[in-house]
């Protein structure tokens, strides 16, 4: 039975090589092309984790519930994460808030937003990423981009650059392999007759379709073969909108 592992990747930000290979299946970023991505250093029971969001308003990051800590520290404008930039604008996390059904165990639900302590300021580097929404919902077979700065290879290492690749949208019966997949809240992604995926590191990173953020990274299988399952975002538009109108 293949096993299924979250995309989050336990990190030692300063001490893990350089590399410039791709993401699976994919290939380097053109720097700063996707300013709209979010570099999170997060701190959980003492250890470093890294994940994957995006800008979705100048004082809200997205990405995976499943991405928590005690504490979230946001890097908007990066390409090289091991490398600080003037483009660069560290932000700690106000709040985390995470969807109030969100279930570890089986992922569902697998959506937070991050509360910014202060707004950041939108330039060349650092856009906003339009959200999906029931109207302009996606179909099987529709291309679409993951990005992200996890590992680039079944054993590793996680990439310094940003990475992304193209994945196509899967029928919800491609991801049967996943018991627990529910095609009403989640995305099936993919090409079964392709090796490209979203792995360790890339949890919380968007899925863009025709420039809108469709889906969020949340788990695959462990040998990084296709396909993946993404946290549906138009399915919660409701709740966002809720909560940014909150704050």
């Amino acid at each position: 039975m293949k096993l299924l592992l979250l995309l989050l990747l336990l990190t030692f930000l300063l001490s893990h090589e350089t590399r410039a290979d791709e993401i699976i299946g994919g290939k380097e970023s053109r720097p700063h092309s996707r300013p709209y991505m979010a570099f999170l250093s997060i701190k959980r029971n003492k250890s470093w984790y890294s994940c994957g969001g995006f800008l979705i308003r100048r004082d809200f990051v997205m990405t995976a519930a499943h991405c928590a800590g005690d504490s979230i520290r946001v890097i908007l404008g990066a390409h090289n994460i091991t490398n600080s930039e003037r483009t660069w604008q560290d932000i700690n996390v106000k709040r985390q808030i995470h969807h109030p059904k969100y279930n570890e165990q089986n992922l569902l639900n697998d959506i937070m937003l991050l509360k910014l302590e202060k707004k950041a300021s939108l330039t060349e580097a650092v856009t906003i990423l339009p959200l999906g929404s029931r109207s302009n919902s996606i179909s099987p077979g529709q291309e679409c981009l993951a990005v992200g700065w996890g590992w680039t290879g079944p054993r590793g290492p996680p990439s310094d650059t940003l990475q992304e690749v193209e994945l196509t949208v899967m029928n919800r019966s491609d991801c049967k392999v996943f018991r627990n997949f529910d095609a009403r809240s989640q995305l099936c992604v993919g090409n079964p007759n392709s090796w490209k995926s979203v792995f360790f590191g890339d949890s919380g990173g968007p899925l863009v379709c025709s420039g809108v953020a469709q889906g969020i990274a949340s788990y695959a299988m462990l040998n990084a073969k296709p396909p993946s399952g993404f946290t549906r975002i138009a399915h919660y538009r409701s709740w966002i909108n809720k909560i940014l109108k909150a704050n």
